[in-house]
């Protein structure tokens, strides 16, 4: 039933889900950096960084995620020529583009999901510290976000999911990921559902222990009020 896999060798399938994760884990530390910097200026007391990280957010979330990444290899270093360090490898290069597109992407749930976590936080903490002096740079890292995080562990499992299964995108600008190869597999193969069923699996085992272990954590983790 699954000799359409012999011709396709291991390395090859591990392989593409092997990029899967590595777009998942680089796209998720750089969402997550910029993100937190976008949710940092939606609460500043600055208007100018309250209005970018609005306009931000709202305008991000709301193109799809398709046109960003395009736009990332067809804009950015076709038009503009940015190469991410990696002029001559043109993989390595389209990479770090998806890699970017993703993060940027991403960063606009990340942001609203903490400013969800910001919001359940007293308000009283916040005015007590910057009673004792603190900046609010200071209130914000040392007393906000802390208490925010563990709040939104849970929805922030499900923005990482989601970048889970966004990676498939990646393949529209030529990342040889799982969804490459099972467009590459289904033109060469008669076998449709059988591949779909195969790559369906394998994205299961990617986000279900994610899924299952940070929702663990978030109740672990849950903020007693």
């Amino acid at each position: 039933m699954f000799d359409f896999l012999s011709h396709y060798d291991d390395p090859t399938l591990l392989g593409a889900f092997w990029m899967t994760v590595q777009l998942t884990f680089f796209s998720a530390i750089g969402s997550l950096v910029w993100g937190t910097l976008l949710a940092g200026m939606r609460v500043s007391p600055v208007p100018l960084m309250r209005g970018f990280g609005t306009a931000y957010v709202n305008i991000v979330r709301n193109i799809p995620l398709t046109v960003i990444i395009v736009f990332t290899s067809l804009g950015l270093a076709d038009i503009f020529g940015v190469t991410m360090g990696a002029p001559d490898d043109f993989a390595l290069q389209g990479f770090r583009l998806a890699v970017l597109g993703l993060a940027a992407y991403t960063a606009a749930f990340v942001c609203e999901a903490l400013r969800s976590g910001i919001n359940t936080v007293p308000v009283g903490q916040a005015e007590s510290a910057r009673a004792l002096g603190l900046s609010f740079i200071q209130v914000l890292t040392l007393i906000v976000l802390p208490q925010a995080f563990r709040a939104v562990i849970g929805p922030l499992a499900n923005v990482l999911i989601a970048l889970t299964k966004n990676t498939t995108v990646a393949a529209a600008i030529g990342v040889a990921e799982a969804a490459l190869l099972m467009k590459e597999m289904i033109e060469n193969e008669a076998q449709t559902l059988l591949i779909g069923a195969v790559f369906a699996f394998g994205f299961v085992v990617l986000t279900l222990p994610t899924g299952l272990f940070l929702g663990w954590l978030s109740k672990r983790l849950a903020v007693k009020r």
